[in-house]
């Protein structure tokens, strides 16, 4: 067992660090306050081949894994960028993944190079407003009409949509009251997003306010039988190989915000000079920092392992959902701990630890909140009864 970074490594973190060095904190700043899309940011990590890391060679994409995947976007954060600049790439380095694995040639061959290249946007839409973390329970329902489904029903927290040309969108084609087992039934779409079908409405939040997240609506929306993912009524199967690089990724993410949170508190408490010493000198500063590195480092090591794991073609569940916990908490603790060590100015938006605090708070809701990992730990991992 070996835990030096190899050099492919170390490569992709200097060059994802060249081209983050152009954002400083006052770019994602600005750009949070007026909630605007990072396009300058987007189309130079796009231009350098970043977004295509994970894809596959043949479609132009770096055909490395999820594991390169998850160092380049936590690089990503940790340059300050945090999750608005992670949320503008993640969706294409991971989402299309079930396209990859089970979309027909004619589909990866049209879409794939488009996102690579940066030109073409995609969604991922699942989440819906009385669904929410029970997926089998969707009601969006989509009719085949001679060679074309109608979609109508409603998805929310949809990232970038206004974006997004395409839209990866989890259906009901089968009433689950019709259906044997509850994840049946569901199919994979490969939708049109901008469509007078179809209605878009930002959601106002509290944060990573330069990537939007919304409520969409399919009014009978028209997709080709042939812009089907697979078939029809195994879309909760192929979605699963989406779900676990979903929360490494997130996992990464997490990490990088930990970091940069981390980085910037020990540079404050070695500079601030209070009762004329440098307040890093006193145990109730310098502890809670140490004691956050350390969580950080563990999660660490277990987010590389998941990578590791899902890259070797073997079961990683546990890992990637204990990576997504574990790291999403220790990223918190580490920005909460900024915050308390700048004081009064950890508040202030010029020091950017507030924002990074906010970010920090989502990646323990989103893409699935820390109850629901430990439901599945409890359940998959220690072989105690179903709770839900």
């Amino acid at each position: 067992m070996r835990f030096d970074e190899d050099d492919t490594h170390v490569d992709l973190r200097e060059g994802v660090r060249r081209v983050c060095g152009g954002f400083p904190d006052s770019y994602w700043r600005d750009l949070d306050e007026r909630h605007e899309f990072p396009w300058a940011f987007y189309e130079a990590m796009a231009e350098g081949g970043w977004i295509g890391v994970a894809l596959p060679e043949a479609y132009g994409g770096g055909g490395l894994g999820i594991t390169e995947a998850s160092i380049v976007l936590e690089e990503v954060a940790a340059s300050g960028a945090a999750m608005n600049g992670c949320s503008a790439l993640h969706t294409s380095i991971f989402g299309m993944n079930p396209v990859v694995k089970h979309g027909s040639h004619e589909l990866r061959d049209t879409y794939l190079p488009e996102v690579v290249a940066g030109r073409v946007h995609v969604a991922f839409g699942v989440t819906e407003p009385d669904a929410g973390t029970d997926t089998t329970a969707i009601t969006t329902r989509a009719i085949l009409d001679g060679d074309r489904y109608r979609v109508r029903g409603r998805k929310v927290w949809m990232t970038k949509a206004p974006y997004c040309q395409k839209v990866l969108l989890l259906v009901r084609t089968t009433p689950r009251e019709e259906v044997k087992h509850k994840t049946h039934g569901l199919t994979l779409l490969l939708a049109d997003l901008q469509s007078p079908q179809v209605t878009i409405t930002p959601i106002s939040k509290l944060g990573r306010n330069a990537v939007v997240s919304c409520e969409v609506t399919f009014d009978d929306l028209e997709v080709p039988i042939d812009h089907r993912v697979g078939e029809e009524g195994r879309g909760f199967t192929y979605l699963l190989d989406g779900l676990n690089p979903e929360r490494i990724l997130i996992a990464a993410e997490a990490l990088g915000i930990g970091r940069v949170a981390l980085e910037r508190a020990v540079a404050y408490a070695n500079e601030r000079v209070v009762y004329g010493r440098p307040i890093g000198q006193n145990q109730g500063i310098a502890f809670p920092l140490a004691d956050a590195y350390a969580h950080l480092h563990a999660a660490a090591l277990v987010v590389r392992e998941a990578g590791w794991r899902y890259d070797h073609g073997l079961p990683c569940g546990e890992q990637a959902n204990l990576a997504k916990l574990l790291a999403a908490d220790a990223a918190f603790t580490a920005a909460d701990r900024a915050m308390q060590t700048h004081g009064g100015f950890g508040y202030a938006t010029e020091y950017d630890i507030e924002r990074y605090w906010k970010e920090a708070r989502l990646m323990r809701l989103a893409p699935i909140p820390q109850e629901m990992v430990l439901n599945y730990v409890a359940e998959h991992v220690l072989g105690l009864p179903r709770s839900y």
